[in-house]
């Protein structure tokens, strides 16, 4: 038997922290349903196909890359991935074949969303890669 006070843990799981992975998670989930909103929108008026199926896909991307970072999938980082390019695609899209958004911005968005998606799958990798061991 220990003769010394106990020490104890304030944070769980021996010092990490479920926090980051928890925003993240609402950060893309709340992405996702964002995106979700502008559908319903797209659909009353004239139909354009190409902005349509970007907003879908950014928002089935999101909802489903915040579930399984919520719920610690080994499918997060892909879907993050996957959200990244479609949100790359889109503005790609709006900005050389409708000219909705200035070549430059669009150029812009198109880059950092690949750079953001990418250094945010690595880094949801590397803590699912940390949590099993």
């Amino acid at each position: 038997m220990p003769t010394g006070p106990r020490r104890r843990t304030i944070i769980p799981e021996s010092g990490r922290s479920p926090t980051p992975r928890l925003l993240i998670a609402v950060a893309l989930g709340g992405f996702g349903l964002y995106r979700a909103l502008y559908v319903p929108a797209m659909l009353v008026g004239p139909p354009v196909p190409p902005a349509l199926v970007g907003s879908l896909l950014q928002a089935v991307f999101g909802i489903l890359a915040g579930i399984s970072v919520w719920r610690g999938a080994r499918s997060a980082p892909i879907l993050i991935v996957l959200l990244g390019a479609s949100i790359a695609a889109t503005a790609l899209v709006e900005g050389f074949v409708f000219g909705i958004i200035p070549y430059l911005r669009a150029l812009l968005e198109a880059v950092a969303a690949i750079v953001v998606a990418l250094l945010i799958a690595m880094y949801v990798r590397r803590l699912g890669a940390t949590a099993t061991r």
